[in-house]
């Protein structure tokens, strides 16, 4: 299974805190499969204004779970356009902020 960290970027047209409560709802379905608690654990993220995207750590099993299920639920609700995806490589962990 290919695992990285994430990065989801949006169009102006997209409101970020709107995209930012769909990752929560993705968080919250993983805590269906995984548990409230390993999911604090194991999934971080971090939400920039300016550049208008959220990083999110796909590198633990939760966390890859987390992006998958984020990324269906952006498709969706806003629409192949309306954002982009890829990989890139991990920030150190001190950079991401805690997802609870």
């Amino acid at each position: 299974m290919t695992t990285g960290t994430y990065r989801f970027t949006f169009g102006n047209d997209i409101e970020l805190t709107d995209a930012e409560a769909t990752l929560h709802l993705a968080m919250i379905a993983a805590e269906g499969l995984f548990g409230n608690a390993l999911v604090r654990m194991d999934v971080s993220f971090a939400v920039d204004q300016a550049g208008r995207n959220l990083t999110v750590d796909g590198t633990t099993a939760v966390g890859a779970t987390v992006v998958r299920m984020f990324t269906s639920l952006l498709l969706r609700e806003f629409g192949e356009d309306a954002f982009t995806v890829r990989r890139v490589k991990a920030s150190s962990p001190d950079q991401a902020e805690a997802a609870a």
